[in-house]
C-alpha cells in the first residue's frame, strides 16, 4: 500500500503502530537516506489550537533529550493539516509483547530493565519533562537487549494543558498514578509510580489492578494496595518487594525520585549477586584478613606451656594465669557480642540507610559486616517500615560486627476519624488539632446551611487515619443568591409597586417627591432601572410626582396636620411674651 511522501521528505513505508492520539509509520528519510519512525497526530487533535501549541513546545523540548535509553527525536513539523514527529526507528519489540509472550520476566532482568527506564526518566526529569504515560507499550527492547523509552512529549503536552480532553482522562488507566486518576497536579513522581506498575507486571506477569471498567480500576489506584509480589512467588527477596512497594506508594512524597530509585536497584543487584556474582551470605572463613601482631608475652606463655621441665611452683602459677585468661576471655566474648571485635583492627564505614525500607536497610548494614538492632516507633512524617534515623551515624568509622541501631517508623498513631459535619470551620479545626490532625484542602459549595459550616469530609467518619494526616473539608458558601429582573414601574402608583416588589422578593427603598405636571403620586423615576438584574432582597428607590402648587415633603417628614383645638372646640390661645405681642 502506498502512503505517499510527507512534507516532501519522509516516504511513509508501512503502518507500525498507533494509539489514542497518533499513528506511527516506518518511513524513509529521503534527504539523509535513513529509516525513521514518523508519528502523525490524529485529525481531531490537529484542529485544537491550544493542544497544538502545547504539543509543539513539548515535542521541541523532548527533541533536546539525548540519552542511550531514550528514543531520539529528529524533527517536528507540519504538512498541511498533518502534524508530525520524526523519531529514531528501533527495530525490536515492545516490553508489552515480551510479557504477553513469556509471562514473568526473571528478577535480574526485570531489575535491569527498570533501571534503564529509570535512567531515561532521570534524564527527562532533569530537563523538566514528565512522560506521564510510562507503560510496557512505550518501552522498546532492542535486539541487543538494551531498553529505549518512547513517546516523550506527546502525553505531557496533553496533561500540561488539562487532565481531561473531551471529558476523558488522558493516560493508561492500568498504569497511571493516583494523582492522575484523581485529576490533581502531575509531577515527576507520577512517572515513578507508573514504572513501579511496570516492574510489578514484569515480576509477576500480572497487572496490580484490574476491573471491568476504567473507573473501577482508577478507584483501586486511589484506595487499594496491590497484592504483594511475594504472594505470587515466595522466593522474591524482601529487597525487591521493598522497591516495588516504595515506587507504588499512594503519596508521591513517599516515592523515590529517579536517581534514588537507580541507587536502590543497584544496591539490590549487589546484594542479590545479579551484577557481579556477589553472594551476600556468610563471610568466607578462609578469606585473607588483617590480623594483629602476636605480642612477646603471649609467645613467652606459649613457650612456658610447651616446656615439659617445670616445677610444681611454676605449674601453680600457670594454673592461676590460665584461670585469669579464661575469665578475661569470657569478658572478651561478652564484649564481642555487645560491641563487636574490639581487639580487631579491621574497621568499616557505617552505611547510610536513612529513609530506606527496613528490609533493604538490614541487608545493606549486614553486607558491611555489621550487625543490626531494630527499634520501632510512631512517626507520622515517615512512612511505616522506613528508617527514621540510625546510630552510629552514616559515615562513622567503627570496628567490624558493631551493632548499628536503626529506628524504624510504625507510621502515624492510628486514630478513628470523627464526624465533623455540621460544625463550623473553627470548631472542626480545633477538634482536629486536639487529635493531632491537620486541615488539608478546603472546598466550597453552595448550600442551605450557614456559611462556613462543614458539609463533607475526607476521610469519612469512622475511617482509620494516622496521627498527623491531613483532612480535606467541604464548607458551605451559604444559600444560593437568586437574581431578579426589576420591572418597569414608571407611570404607576407606589402601592401597586409595593405589591409587585413583594411578589418578586424585592423591597421599597427611599421614596422622594418632585414637582411635576403628572398626577400626584405617579412614579417618575426608579433606581435600579427597569430590566436590571439584582439579588433577591434588593431595595428599589422611587421618585413620585407632586403637583406644582404644593411643596414637596422631605424624605421621612410628617404631613401637614390641622391645628389642634381644645376641649371647647376653639383654637388654643397663642403664646405671648411679656409685652403681649406674639
Amino acid at each position: 500500500m502506498e502512503y505517499g511522501i510527507l512534507d516532501h521528505r519522509y516516504e511513509l513505508l508501512e503502518h507500525i503502530g498507533g494509539g489514542g492520539m497518533a499513528d506511527v509509520y516506518k518511513a524513509h528519510d529521503t534527504i539523509l537516506d535513513r529509516v525513521v519512525a514518523v508519528k502523525i497526530l490524529h485529525a481531531q487533535l490537529a484542529n485544537d489550537e491550544e493542544f497544538l501549541g502545547k504539543f509543539q513546545l513539548e515535542a521541541k523540548a523532548a527533541a533536546k533529550l539525548s540519552h542511550p535509553n531514550i528514543v531520539g527525536i529528529y524533527d517536528v513539523g507540519q504538512d498541511e493539516n498533518k502534524h508530525y514527529i520524526v523519531m529514531e526507528y528501533v527495530a525490536g519489540e515492545t516490553l508489552k509483547k515480551r510479557v504477553q509472550r513469556d509471562g514473568r520476566i526473571p528478577a535480574d532482568e526485570a531489575l535491569r530493565i527498570a533501571k534503564e527506564i529509570a535512567r531515561a526518566l532521570r534524564n527527562a526529569h532533569a530537563n523538566n519533562l514528565v512522560h506521564c504515560d510510562i507503560k510496557p507499550h512505550n518501552i522498546l527492547i532492542m535486539p541487543d537487549g538494551r531498553i529505549k523509552v518512547a513517546d516523550f512529549g506527546i502525553s505531557r503536552a496533553v496533561t500540561s494543558s488539562t487532565l481531561t480532553y473531551n471529558g476523558t482522562v488522558i493516560g493508561s488507566v492500568h498504569y497511571f498514578s493516583p494523582e492522575q486518576a484523581k485529576g490533581t497536579k502531575i509531577t515527576t513522581k507520577s512517572d515513578i509510580y507508573s514504572l513501579g506498575v511496570v516492574l510489578y507486571e514484569m515480576l509477576t506477569g500480572e497487572l496490580p489492578f484490574t476491573g471491568e471498567t476504567t473507573v473501577s480500576i482508577a478507584l483501586k489506584h486511589l484506595q487499594e494496595e496491590p497484592k504483594p509480589i511475594c504472594q505470587h512467588d515466595r522466593t522474591f527477596p524482601p529487597v525487591i518487594e521493598a522497591i516495588v512497594q516504595k515506587t507504588m506508594a499512594k503519596d508521591p512524597a513517599e516515592r523515590p525520585d529517579s536517581g534514588k530509585l537507580i541507587e536502590d536497584i543497584q544496591q539490590a543487584e549487589r546484594l542479590l549477586g545479579f551484577d557481579s556474582g556477589y553472594d551476600p551470605g556468610e563471610p568466607d572463613p578462609f578469606a585473607t584478613r588483617l590480623m594483629p601482631p602476636i605480642e612477646a608475652d603471649v609467645l613467652q606463655n606459649e613457650k612456658l606451656l610447651e616446656s615439659s621441665e617445670v616445677t610444681p611452683f611454676y605449674k601453680s602459677k600457670l594454673f592461676m594465669l590460665a584461670t585469669v585468661s579464661i575469665v578475661f576471655l569470657g569478658f572478651a566474648i561478652g564484649a564481642f557480642l555487645a560491641f563487636g571485635k574490639f581487639w580487631s583492627m579491621a574497621e568499616v564505614q557505617v552505611p547510610d540507610v536513612k529513609d530506606r525500607p527496613m528490609a533493604l536497610a538490614k541487608q545493606i548494614i549486614e553486607t558491611s559486616n555489621l550487625r543490626v538492632s531494630v527499634i520501632e516507633q510512631f512517626d507520622a512524617k515517615v512512612p511505616a517500615g522506613q528508617v527514621i534515623s540510625q546510630s552510629p551515624e552514616a559515615g562513622s568509622t567503627v570496628k567490624e560486627q558493631r551493632v548499628v541501631t536503626i529506628y524504624v517508623s510504625k507510621g502515624g498513631e492510628e486514630l478513628t476519624m470523627p464526624n465533623l459535619k455540621g460544625l463550623s470551620r473553627l470548631s472542626a479545626e480545633s477538634k482536629l488539632k486536639k487529635m493531632g490532625l491537620v486541615i488539608g484542602s478546603i472546598y466550597e459549595q453552595v448550600s442551605d446551611q450557614e456559611a462556613w459550616t462543614v458539609l463533607d469530609q475526607e476521610p469519612a467518619e469512622g475511617k482509620k487515619i494516622q496521627k498527623g494526616q491531613s483532612v480535606d473539608l467541604t464548607l458551605s458558601k451559604g444559600k444560593p443568591i437568586k437574581l431578579v429582573r426589576v420591572p418597569d414601574f414608571l407611570g404607576g402608583t407606589l402601592d401597586a409597586a409595593k405589591d409587585r416588589l413583594k411578589q418578586i422578593k424585592l423591597a421599597v427603598g427611599t421614596v422622594t417627591r418632585e414637582k411635576s405636571q403628572q398626577a400626584s403620586g405617579t412614579i417618575l423615576r426608579q433606581t435600579p432601572s427597569a430590566g436590571t438584574e439584582v439579588d433577591e432582597g434588593t431595595t428599589v428607590d422611587f421618585v413620585l410626582a407632586e403637583p406644582a402648587g404644593q411643596s414637596a415633603p422631605t424624605v421621612g417628614s410628617k404631613k401637614d396636620e390641622p391645628e389642634k383645638k381644645d376641649d371647647s372646640g376653639s383654637k388654643p390661645p397663642s403664646r405671648t411674651n411679656d409685652t403681649g405681642k406674639k
